[in-house]
């Protein structure tokens, strides 16, 4: 296995790491040869049947869209009005799981072996993390989210006529208190895209590198079962888990790119009067999906790397700019008032039983976890691939914590300049502008606003590339049974299937039909997700035995 792994581009473990004894080799299952030119290596049976679900899937979609937007609004109400604990209470033990080998003695365990070193330095390893896991996300919801929930926390709760609260506010709203309903609002906010989340990827990438790296496996989602499922892993046990990961990445990864189409269509009719519809998210789509294209076929260091360096450091501008010229003294104590909040609110957002806030538990926080959920098999992965060499606690720390309080201050700046705007302004056009729309308004009215909105579509963008580039990557592992170095007319089949599902669903839908998909599949990949806390800690185990 250890040689294997070493020539499908899996470095072997540096020093003392306890190795599973396995016959399988990675690639044993697939078939491989050429179509012309175009080289295949696919796993049989996970590629055919992942890629013939894909294609049918767009196909009835874009057939009979009437017929497959009822079939999404159905499985979106019907997942997030009964299985809404369900996935509340598990992210809730992802997190502790998270925290906890932060302090234990596994976080001693080096990813690779005992004498790995880390293939990239902290500020690349962070910039393609971070823009892999939450770009598209942040810019969309950074200051939509903070005014949405400031401005339903501060109206009145109502009952419908089943009995249950008709209103959007978070837990029991702050009804006419401004100052409280900023702080519900952006504790709520937080919630949302703090320790949970990260929590969520940083499982799954542990799991990943720890038995690819450590283990000789290969690398994709099954290898984190053998604990569980011994050699049965590489059979349809095994291969039933890399087809749900790959459901849930394409759906999550979809569902993002629909967000960012329309969040750019909205920019670009700001700015340039590009028109608002389907037809232009379309073109959109495909031409981002062009470019991501491009990135692809330049690799990992070549592509990914050097957009997501780029991104960081535009974004970093974009916020220090807002920062800088927007009310800076509000804004910094607007931050630590709003991770306050955040710890003070916290047991109560994170109660699974018993809410009262239907419409917030299950149409916000249920839907992000199993958004966030579907998305860590491709960011889990991605991550993985990218940190080698890191310990435990070292790779918790910088996966979790960091990213989190990125995340914090990001919602600070841009939710916070836009709630200023609201209080103390009298500015209302960024609250009652569209979703996608919000961004654009909350940066025109501070200081060359039109190279900022810019700046803002041109992010989005490049977002939007990285992550279609990164999910194409991962994909293609797992549909070639674990192999990093498979085909590229691979990974072009698949980031081109990302932009098709994205314009199916859209078509068929709109953003109702992303978000009823990514929560359906989501809710399939929960339970690997929570089996795979187990194995991370059977895995740790054998390490740290290895080493004594």
């Amino acid at each position: 296995m250890t040689e294997d792994n070493a020539n499908q581009g899996i470095p072997a473990p540096e020093g003392v790491s306890a190795i599973i004894d396995t016959d399988y080799e990675i690639g044993q299952n697939n078939v491989d040869g050429s179509v012309g030119p175009f080289g295949f290596d696919i796993h049989n049976p996970v590629f055919a049947i992942s890629g013939i679900a894909v294609v049918a899937f767009v196909f009835f979609t874009l057939a009979l869209p009437e017929t497959a937007a009822s079939a999404f609004s159905a499985m979106f109400n019907f997942t997030t009005k009964n299985f809404d604990w369900f996935l509340i209470g598990a992210a809730d033990i992802v997190v502790v799981f998270a925290l906890l080998l932060i302090v234990s003695p596994f976080g001693s365990v080096r990813l690779g072996g005992e004498d790995a070193a880390p293939d990239y330095s902290y500020m690349g390893w962070f910039a393609m993390l971070f823009a892999a896991g939450m770009g598209i996300g942040l810019m969309f919801y950074g200051v939509s989210e903070p005014l949405t929930h400031f401005s339903t926390s501060l109206g009145e709760t109502a009952l419908g006529e089943n009995g249950l609260r008709s209103d959007w506010a978070p837990l029991g709203a702050a009804t006419g208190n401004e100052a409280e309903a900023v702080r519900l609002g952006m504790a709520a906010t937080i919630y949302h895209w703090g320790l949970h989340p990260w929590a969520i990827y940083a499982v799954v990438a542990l799991a990943l590198a720890l038995f690819s790296y450590n283990k000789g496996l290969p690398l994709t989602i099954r290898s984190a079962f053998y604990p569980i499922l011994g050699d049965r892993v590489w059979g349809w046990p095994g291969h039933v888990i890399d087809i749900i990961a790959v459901f849930a990445t394409l759906f999550g990864l979809a569902t993002s790119l629909g967000l960012g189409a329309t969040q750019a269509n909205a920019g670009l009719n700001e700015l340039f009067g590009m028109p608002v519809n389907k037809t232009s998210e379309v073109i959109l789509i495909s031409i981002i999906t062009a470019i991501a294209l491009v990135s692809v076929i330049r690799g990992l260091d070549g592509g990914v790397k050097i957009l997501s360096e780029i991104n960081m450091g535009l974004a970093g501008l974009l916020a220090v700019f807002t920062l800088v010229v927007g009310p800076t003294a509000f804004l910094f104590a607007f931050f630590w008032d709003s991770l306050v909040a955040y710890v003070e609110y916290l047991p109560a957002l994170a109660n699974p039983f018993g809410r009262e806030d239907v419409n917030f538990s299950q149409g916000w926080t249920a839907f992000y976890w199993a958004w966030w959920i579907s998305w860590s098999p491709f960011v889990g992965m991605f991550i993985a691939r990218v940190s080698r060499g890191r310990t435990v606690r070292e790779f918790m720390i910088c996966v979790l914590l960091i990213p989190s309080m990125v995340c914090v201050m990001w919602m600070s700046i841009f939710g916070g300049t836009a709630i200023h705007q609201v209080l103390a302004d009298g500015y209302t056009g960024a609250q009652e502008a569209g979703l996608p729309l919000q961004l654009f308004k909350m940066l025109g009215e501070l200081p060359l606003a039109s190279i900022t909105s810019f700046i803002g579509i041109v992010l989005v963008i490049v977002f939007f590339v990285t992550s279609s580039d990164s999910g194409s990557l991962v994909i293609d592992t797992i549909t070639a049974g674990g192999k990093v170095d498979a085909p590229m007319p691979q990974r072009v089949f698949w980031c081109l299937f990302e932009g098709a599902v994205a314009i199916a669903l859209l078509i068929g839908g709109g953003l109702a039909a992303l978000q009823s998909m990514v929560i359906s599949t989501g809710l399939l990949f929960t339970v690997v997700l929570l089996l795979m806390c187990w194995c991370i800690f059977r895995g740790l185990q054998s390490e740290r035995a290895k080493l004594k």
